[in-house]
């Protein structure tokens, strides 16, 4: 059932369709509340709904051959995901867990290929989208294969500066990164992350507030990161 809780008004990629629309698209979706570390979606399933994140956040994660978790990102209210597997109709590339209580629209596949069908504005967003995900995810292997652990730290904290830029040389990411999760990410141990974080007070490129982490300097971090990526 729909209520005043469960729309997709705030959801990015339906921006500036119409109320109508986006009512329809409402009652055309299964809602359902995912409690913290609940799965979504499992790896290799063959499930073609794309989801969208009403309230809370998740996590996109893989695991390698010896069961180790690897983090590739975490989608937070107003995005979407599971978008390739409605596209391709294979199975799933990773999985998806819920990081704290979130409230998600799971929309059918053939719903899903209507909607960029019929409007070209949503289907140039999940073009651009996915192009964004190939740079990154290009980014992150170059990274993993060059790069040294505290280097990969320095790129990760980088990467999460950009996406939560306050002003021309300053970030706020929110809330703030556990270093467990930053080891997930670039393959390292949270031993490590802690050091390397610590270093990266101690020159004032973060600093720790109640709310999250604040990041500056950014064109020297940046410059950093490219100076050892031969960029």
């Amino acid at each position: 059932m729909v209520n005043v809780q469960n729309t997709l008004a705030n959801i990015n990629l339906l921006e500036g369709l119409s109320e109508d629309i986006v009512e329809a698209l409402n009652k055309q979706c299964r809602w359902k509340w995912f409690d913290a570390q609940e799965q979504i979606i499992d790896r290799q399933a063959e499930s073609t709904d794309v989801f969208f994140i009403v309230q809370g956040r998740v996590r996109i994660i893989i695991y390698t051959v010896g069961g180790k978790e690897i983090t590739l990102d975490d989608f937070t209210e107003g995005k979407q995901f599971g978008e390739m597997a409605a596209i391709d109709s294979l199975p799933r590339s990773a999985s998806v867990m819920a990081v704290e209580r979130s409230l998600l629209a799971a929309m059918p596949q053939s719903r899903f290929m209507e909607l960029l069908t019929g409007h070209p504005v949503v289907a140039a967003r999940v073009l651009k989208n996915m192009a964004h995900i190939i740079r990154i995810s290009n980014e992150r292997i170059m990274d993993l294969s060059t790069l040294g652990a505290a280097n990969r730290v320095h790129a990760e904290i980088l990467r999460q500066a950009r996406e939560n830029m306050v002003d021309d040389d300053e970030a706020f990411i929110s809330p703030m990164p556990i270093h467990g999760d930053i080891g997930s990410r670039v393959s390292s141990t949270r031993e490590t992350v802690a050091r390397v974080m610590n270093d990266l007070a101690r020159k004032g490129f973060v600093e720790r507030k109640k709310n999250g982490l604040k990041v500056t300097n950014i064109a020297a971090l940046s410059q950093m990161v490219e100076d050892v990526r031969g960029d």
